[in-house]
């Protein structure tokens, strides 16, 4: 009797045979292989600049081919500034929370590797690193200083944070200043500088919308030619003189928005 039944739940799980596959796969299922990631490799400068020249040669000869390799490693190294200054910012928000949580472990009398492994476990990928790194360190009694030193050499972004997390610890040890307080100074100083940097990011919109339309003009002015039936694409691109015109005028455009990026990224750099 039992085996007619256990037949019979066989049969109904098979049945109808288009569905016995799912129905199966949901009583045991499989293990399934982590899909791997094809990533494209990172573009460098060197094979923009080429490519983007080959791009440029073939619509308006030489001049043209100047023009837009440095048009291309122009947008690339603003593409990434910007990216870098979003990931600096992220990065010391993270090592300002982190290091509030210290401190406030520490001043309910924490001993400072639990209260580094307390910050590490709500904190930002790279902040949860460097406290850890902070927790093993201070547990077996080593050089705090030098374990935040190879940690920042990881993550350069972090390296002038942690820099001042090391001096401060090792003042706080030297001088027997409680650690805290200490600690707090160095939150508090990087806090007052990243609101700092927004305040200015902000004000700087201005400028930086200034300097896109600036850089912008020239090329409306030539689209405004070629629909007017004035030419000018004719002229860069078939006359020497208009060769010489295009790539002058690329490189003063792209010097100009990387100076004046320059120039306003350095004034809100965190």
């Amino acid at each position: 009797m039992s085996i007619s039944v256990a037949l019979l739940a066989v049969a109904v799980l098979v049945w109808p045979v288009r569905h016995a596959q799912r129905r199966l796969r949901a009583l045991m299922p499989v293990e399934r292989q982590p899909k791997r990631r094809w990533r494209l490799p990172r573009p460098t400068n060197a094979v923009l600049a080429v490519v983007g020249a080959g791009v440029g040669w073939c619509v308006l000869g030489p001049g043209g081919a100047v023009a837009n390799a440095v048009l291309c490693v122009t947008c690339w190294r603003r593409w990434h500034s910007r990216r870098s200054r979003r990931r600096r910012t992220q990065v010391a928000e993270g090592m300002v929370g982190a290091l509030g949580a210290l401190v406030a472990e520490l001043r309910v009398g924490a001993h400072p590797a639990t209260a580094a492994e307390r910050a590490a476990m709500d904190a930002d990928p790279l902040a949860a690193k460097a406290m850890s790194a902070v927790a093993k360190t201070a547990r077996l009694g080593g050089d705090v200083d030098r374990a935040l030193v190879r940690s920042a050499a990881d993550e350069p972004s972090l390296a002038g944070v942690l820099g001042q997390v090391g001096r401060a610890w090792r003042l706080a040890g030297r001088h027997g200043v409680p650690l805290a307080e200490v600690l707090d100074s160095v939150r508090r100083d990087l806090d007052q500088r990243l609101q700092f940097s927004r305040q200015v990011h902000a004000r700087m919109a201005g400028p930086r919308a200034s300097a896109a339309v600036l850089a912008v003009l020239p090329e409306l002015g030539v689209l405004l030619g070629e629909a007017i039936d004035a030419r000018p694409l004719h002229v860069l691109a078939d006359t020497p003189i208009g060769q010489v015109l295009l790539a002058t005028g690329a490189l003063l455009i792209c010097g100009g928005v990387l100076w004046s990026a320059k120039l306003t990224d350095h004034a809100v750099m965190p």
